[in-house]
């Protein structure tokens, strides 16, 4: 594999609650370059990204903080984009998952560049395919793949060449378990594929896994987003809108190494980690267990 870049985004100006600014220097504590570094791989920290403070605005149109979002996710975009131009593999800290929207959409706009095919898989309890029209609460970070699918607001669609970053068939979802009442029409409508916490209930984290990997080709460039949230708050308690009965630690190792078995990781957001809510940063060490995984790392060789 290729560098691997650290790209800091430490802002909350999409998310519910304060907090998810820090995460990216909780996860330089919980020590995840070293961490990886122990894995052979290289590893270049490039910082956090600068961008507007959070003005803590009450939400208007139906959305909050639409131009502090648009210039968070400007230099997210910008940075990923250089990262891929460069051959690296760009891993975002965020910040909340709204920074996904320019992560994503510089993605995307390199796959259609290179000829290859995007697959996302989001990582969340939480589906965030809410617009400003449906949404209770206003807050971007419920809306990133609504926006990436071409449905938001006119500032935050189309930044990768197309209207649509991604279509419907391009992302994956695991671990659902809190969809609002509007946005689970709008699931359906779309047709988008939700394996929720029912499912691996059900048939277990490996068949999930097998489904949501069997079609990759070697054209394929995965993106995972990872919002902490995904995992239960009894495991990860320092994220800002946690929901019980979320995958447990092994089911999340099983589903990480899975995916680093497929071979084909090309990108990665780490998002929603909320200090101000942790509990000895335990939440970011969490994180750079499972992100280990995510890059290879095994109990044994394989």
């Amino acid at each position: 594999m290729n560098t691997v870049s650290l790209i800091g985004a430490p802002t909350d100006v999409g998310a519910s609650v304060r907090g998810a600014g820090m995460g990216p220097d909780a996860l330089r504590v919980a020590g995840l370059a070293e961490a990886l570094r122990s894995h052979r791989l290289d590893v270049v920290d490039r910082g956090n990204l600068a961008g507007p403070p959070n003005p803590w605005q009450p939400s208007g149109n139906g959305i909050r903080h639409l131009p502090e979002v648009v210039a968070w996710n400007r230099a997210v975009f910008d940075a990923v984009a250089q990262e891929l131009t460069l051959g690296n593999v760009p891993l975002l800290m965020g910040g909340d998952h709204c920074v996904a929207i320019g992560s994503i959409s510089a993605i995307a706009r390199h796959c259609r560049t290179q000829g290859r095919k995007l697959r996302v898989v989001w990582l969340d309890a939480h589906t965030d395919v809410n617009t400003e029209s449906i949404s209770p609460s206003g807050n971007i970070h419920g809306m990133p793949v609504a926006c990436l699918l071409g449905h938001g607001p006119a500032e935050l669609v189309g930044w990768s060449g197309e209207r649509a970053a991604i279509a419907p068939e391009d992302i994956e979802f695991i671990g659902i378990r809190s969809v609002d009442a509007d946005e689970k029409q709008a699931i359906r409508m779309l047709g988008l594929q939700v394996f929720d916490m029912r499912h691996i209930d059900e048939h277990g984290m490996r068949y999930t896994m097998t489904e949501v990997l069997q079609d990759l080709g070697e054209d394929t460039h995965l993106h995972v987003s990872f919002d902490l949230d995904c995992l239960d708050p009894m495991e990860a308690p320092g994220v800002g809108t946690g929901v019980r009965g979320g995958p447990t630690y092994r089911e999340m190792q099983l589903c990480m190494e899975m995916i680093a078995d497929s071979g084909r990781l090309g990108s990665l957001d780490v998002v929603e980690i909320n200090p101000a809510l942790d509990v000895r940063n335990r939440t970011a060490e969490l994180a750079v267990e499972f992100v280990q995984s995510l890059f290879g790392a095994s109990t044994l060789a394989r």
